[in-house]
Formats: structure tokens, C-alpha cells, sequence
């Protein structure tokens, strides 16, 4: 088949490579000259192992084709993905400028024939329908277009695989020709198929998204409890987790949630809740207490520090990305500067898009021993592999006070006290 992605961020790039990579002739359509060369060059921009390998190869074979033109990609496509942002305004609505304008340029370069539109953007529930009015609308052709939600359920870090081995792949369409292409396209990719109406697939993602929200949330619940109680939050979620109705997958406290998804999608679902009548305090609460999850560390982390610089390990949302929208390292640091501390980081890959935001507000180092220099204490916001069994006893000798902040709970409190560390974790006790 030829597809076009419209969008090359991490749902549109990866999904691009991935089909292509079974032999499709992709098209990927962006808007900024400087990104486009980059991406011809073959640098994916964003950070996500095993992409730049999987870009590069496409566009060797010449599998792949990266445009501004909208006429010839879309003209020869059979379908059309929109994967373009849709970033929380102030209010927490969902922001689908971008989509509604990428639907009217679609339809202006239709080809005579049949296209499925599909969406692969994260929208609320009727976005799909209004997505179809606007390509019926403005056609300029006898085109026979088939609108269709297939939203994507990968996580950064994981991207590539989770492509790859979905748990499910949701189709939504109220065509049915519309769902055998798209299966027909899915056919090399693993998971349970999942057909249904727009509206569904489109409540799907939101649904998910929340609910992963949901159990990050509760999890730090929980931490509350044991703070104020002496229990083990560790031992405690490890024996909920056991419960095969539950699980422990996101059932890990910490400094909050953050990255491109569940903040936003979150919010965007109370806003539309709100819209439609529907009660959404559960939802809210899911917010409020990931607020406080981040209000809470820092509090302990002031109530027990008083020294004038403090080292930070991690700054990206999560591990092995470069993503940090919605960090909560963000907020962290924020707070670390308004305190008038000399904050140092390290992070392995998210350091540049760190300097955007704060630039020579903070210390930069190279790595996670450069970075413990001089510094009063430790702070852990993102749980990378190579802090896992690092040197701990040399990170003891570089502090000037063996002072571990924790907010990933990496390490066991009986041992982090037998180094000689002062050790705060989240909702751990001695």
C-alpha cells in the first residue's frame, strides 16, 4: 500500500518506520523546512532507541519519502493518517487546531477513488465526525473517503516494539470497507483486534490513559499511608500487584506522572466530562493527588536538607526518552530555584531539551558522578538503568552529606543505611 502520515512526532516517525519497514511506500508529511532535512538526513529528531537505525534504512530503500507537499503524498495514498498533536489548552480542552486544519489540506488533494482518513491522534469522542465533515466538505474530487480512529497505544522507550506487539489494535470506523483496509494493513503487526464504531475507538485511548493515571495515583495514595503509618509501600503494592485482577504494571509511587499523555489526556477527558454532564471528581481526584505526590517529596525534601546545592539524576518523565513535557523534574526544579539552591543535573539523553526551558539557571554535567560534585545532597526523579547498580559507595564519597532524596524508590532503604546514606524514598521505612 501507499500510506501518508501526516505528523512526525513520536506516534507519526515511529509508525511510519515500522510500516514501512514491511514494504509500504510511506509518505511523511511535516511543515518545518528545518525538522524535513533533519528527517531526510536521517536523524528522527526525537530520541527513541532502535529509530534513527529503523529511519535510516527506510530511506535507503527509498521506502520511505519525507514532504511538504501535500498533492503528490496524499494524491497516491490509499490511506491517510493524522497524527498530529492535540496539547491541553488552560482550560485542560484538548487543542485540535492542528487537526482540523491537517483534515481541510487533505481534502484539497484527494485523488478520484477510495482513501481512508484515519486518526491516529489522540481526540475526544465526535472529533472523527467533525474531521469528516470538513474532508466532504472541501473536496475537490469525485473521492470516496472513509474516515476511521485507529489510535495508537505505544510508550516511549518502547516505542518500536510496542508497534510491533500491541496488546490491541482498534479499529474504529462506521465503514466497513474502511476496517478491512486498515486490517489488511495490519495484518504483519501482532495483538487482538478490537473493531468498533468512531466513538469507541475514540473513548478507547482516553479510557486507557486515565485508567494507567488512575493506578499511578492510587499507588502514591497508598505511599501516603504508609508515610504516616510505618508500612512499606514496596511490600505493600508488591503483594496488591500479586492479585491477578489488579497487577502491578504503573502500580509504582513516586514524584507523579507526566510526558505527553496521561497529563493531557486526563484533562482533556475531565473538560469534555464537563461538557457532556458527566461527573468526573474521579478524575480530578487521579490529578489532585498527583499534585500532591510532587507537593509531599518536596516537602520532606525540604523539611530534611539544609544545605545550598543539591544534585538531580533524571529529568525526562520516564527512562530511555528525551521527553520532557510535563515532567515532573520540571516542577521540581522550579522549586529548587525559587528556593535560591545551586541545582546541578544529569540526565543521559534529555539535558538538551532541558537547557531550552532553564538554560544556565542550572549546572549541566556529564555524567552521574561529574554531577554529585560539591553537592549537599542527591535527588532521583527518573529511574534510568545505569543508576541501578551504580557505585554507591562512590556516590557517597563525592556528596559532601550522604543525603539520598528518592522519588523512584530505587534503592532498598536497610542497605542505602548500612552505606551510611541518609535516605528518604517514597513511603519506604527502615
Amino acid at each position: 500500500m501507499t500510506i501518508t502520515f501526516i505528523g512526525h512526532g513520536y506516534v507519526g516517525l515511529v509508525t511510519a518506520c515500522v510500516f514501512a519497514d514491511f514494504g509500504n511506500k510511506v509518505w511523511i508529511i511535516g511543515h518545518t523546512e528545518e525538522k524535513l532535512k533533519r528527517l531526510k538526513s536521517g536523524d528522527p529528531i526525537i530520541y527513541e532507541p532502535g529509530l534513527k537505525e529503523l529511519l535510516e534504512k527506510n530511506l535507503q530503500t527509498k521506502r520511505i519519502h519525507i514532504t511538504k507537499d501535500y498533492d503528490t503524498a496524499v494524491a497516491e495514498s490509499d490511506i491517510v493518517f493524522i497524527a498530529v498533536g492535540t496539547p491541553p489548552k488552560k482550560s485542560g480542552e484538548a487543542d485540535l487546531t492542528s487537526v482540523f486544519e491537517v483534515a481541510e489540506k487533505i481534502s484539497k488533494h484527494l485523488k478520484d477513488g477510495t482513501t481512508v482518513v484515519s486518526c491516529k491522534s489522540t481526540v475526544p469522542v465526535g472529533t472523527n465526525k467533525k474531521v469528516e465533515a470538513i474532508l466532504q466538505k472541501n473536496k475537490k474530487s469525485k473521492a470516496e473517503i472513509l474516515t476511521a480512529s485507529c489510535p495508537e497505544f505505544l510508550r516511549e522507550g518502547t516505542a518500536i516494539y510496542d508497534t510491533l506487539n500491541p496488546d490491541r489494535v482498534v479499529v474504529g470506523s462506521d465503514s466497513k470497507k474502511a476496517i478491512d483496509i486498515l486490517l489488511e494493513l495490519h495484518k504483519p503487526i501482532n495483538g487482538k483486534r478490537v473493531i468498533t464504531n468512531l466513538a469507541s475507538a475514540e473513548l478507547i485511548k482516553y479510557a486507557s490513559n486515565a485508567m494507567l493515571a488512575t493506578k499511578i495515583s492510587f499507588a502514591n495514595f497508598v505511599s501516603f499511608y504508609c508515610e504516616e503509618t510505618g508500612a512499606d509501600v514496596e511490600k505493600v503494592l508488591d503483594a496488591v500487584g500479586l492479585d491477578n485482577r489488579i497487577g502491578r504494571v504503573f502500580l509504582y509511587p513516586g514524584v507523579g506522572y507526566g510526558g505527553s499523555c496521561l497529563p493531557k489526556d486526563v484533562k482533556a477527558l475531565i473538560d469534555s466530562g464537563k461538557t457532556l454532564g458527566v461527573d468526573t471528581s474521579l478524575l480530578q481526584e487521579v490529578e489532585d493527588i498527583n499534585e500532591t505526590a510532587r507537593k509531599n517529596f518536596l516537602q520532606k525534601l525540604f523539611e530534611n536538607f539544609k544545605g545550598k546545592k543539591i544534585a538531580v539524576w533524571g529529568l525526562s518523565f520516564k527512562p530511555n526518552t528525551d521527553d520532557i513535557r510535563f515532567a515532573p523534574s520540571l516542577y521540581i526544579l522550579q522549586a529548587f530555584l525559587d528556593k535560591n539552591l545551586q541545582v546541578s543535573v544529569y540526565d543521559p539523553v534529555a539535558i538538551e531539551n532541558v537547557k531550552k526551558l532553564f538554560k544556565n539557571q542550572l549546572t549541566y554535567a556529564k555524567d552521574p558522578y561529574e554531577v554529585l560534585k560539591e553537592a549537599d545532597a542527591l535527588c532521583i526523579l527518573t529511574e534510568w538503568n545505569e543508576f541501578k547498580q551504580i557505585d554507591l559507595k562512590k556516590v557517597k564519597g563525592l556528596l559532601k552529606n550522604p543525603l539520598v532524596f528518592d522519588g523512584r524508590n530505587m534503592y532498598d532503604p536497610k542497605k542505602m543505611a548500612k552505606l551510611g546514606f541518609s535516605y528518604f524514598g517514597i513511603g519506604r521505612n527502615l
